[in-house]
């Protein structure tokens, strides 16, 4: 059996995602007599689309037969949406998100006019322009189109015994939200807290301080009393503990980024993330994969940014590069 009951009319479908070091794509299936609702869908890959009809044929649900909610804008939770939905069906993400994705302010359309923050941190040009061809139109999600229907903060909606209220944690993503269920202490929390693997948390050109974001997000997020926390990727575990060793971990990111620059005064940010310790099969920073490296940078910057706003580093501007000093 691929599916696997969680809860009451909760079904999580694992989602295979190819060559991607997350592995699996956590979609969850909200069962309800009237419309179901499945929770984040996987690229829009092919590999990817056997597992999630098989899931749901598995389940008996008719995927056009259904609503989708993405969590957040990334690819492998917002691909597949417009591949499987239903005429008269919606696609409900948040509005912030959903902005961020729109017509001619794509999420590509940012990326070209964010460049210079990873030229700032010492990026070639030439490697920069590559990146686009890591998220394949086969991979990401298509133009933004009627069938997203934003929602806000506090947004609640009834679906299979469950009653869920949306909650805005920015960080991950500019307008990530979470599900959570009052009265069963149940959370959806997409990548927001993930527990065996670290969320990624990068710079954004809509979003200032993305980290201090991602903090105040992680706190205000613990005082829910969790008992049941549905991740986007791999095993869930202790929801409580695990936002404490999150908080922990971007400490202790902090502390080893303000070592390097005590021992590199005047590094540029891609400098700095060539020595921090990455948990990722390469015996040196020239063996990283691409994606991997801008992944890094960019977790790299949004910590160097968080320093700089609190006056923990200062940066010196050379022409194009920010050299940064503790």
């Amino acid at each position: 059996m691929r599916t696997q009951q969680v809860a009451k009319n909760i079904y999580r479908i694992p989602v295979t995602l190819p060559n991607n070091p997350l592995k699996l794509l956590n979609s969850y299936l909200i069962k309800d007599r009237e419309r179901s609702l499945l929770i984040d869908t996987g690229f829009r890959m092919e590999e990817c689309k056997a597992d999630l009809l098989a899931g749901l044929e598995e389940l008996d649900e008719d995927p056009s037969e259904l609503d989708i909610f993405v969590t957040h804008l990334h690819a492998d939770h917002t691909g597949l949406a417009m591949e499987i939905i239903g005429e008269g069906r919606s696609v409900l993400m948040s509005a912030v998100d959903r902005e961020w994705m729109t017509g001619e302010d794509s999420a590509l359309a940012r990326w070209y006019r964010n460049v210079t923050t990873y030229i700032m941190a010492g990026m070639r040009l030439e490697d920069i322009g590559t990146l686009p061809t890591l998220s394949p139109e086969v991979r990401a999600a298509p133009l933004i189109t009627g069938e997203y229907v934003p929602v806000e903060n506090g947004h609640v909606f009834h679906i299979g015994g469950h009653t869920l209220r949306c909650v805005m944690t920015p960080g991950h993503s500019p307008g990530h939200m979470c599900l959570w269920d009052e009265e069963n202490g149940l959370m959806l929390t997409g990548d927001h807290v993930l527990f065996d693997i670290t969320p990624n948390i990068t710079v954004w050109g809509t979003m200032e301080d993305s980290l201090g974001n991602y903090l105040a997000s992680l706190e205000m997020i613990r005082q829910y009393p969790v008992k049941t926390a549905l991740p986007g990727h791999r095993e869930a575990g202790d929801f409580a503990s695990r936002i404490d060793e999150l908080c922990a971990h971007h400490e202790i990111r902090l502390a080893e980024i303000t070592g390097i620059l005590q021992a590199l005064p005047g590094a540029t940010g891609h400098e700095v993330a060539q020595r921090m310790k990455w948990r990722i099969r390469a015996a040196s920073w020239e063996e990283f994969p691409f994606s991997q490296k801008i992944f890094a940078i960019g977790e790299c910057m949004a910590h160097l940014d968080y320093l700089h706003r609190r006056d923990r580093v200062r940066i010196e501007k050379e022409g194009e590069l920010n050299h940064y000093f503790a």
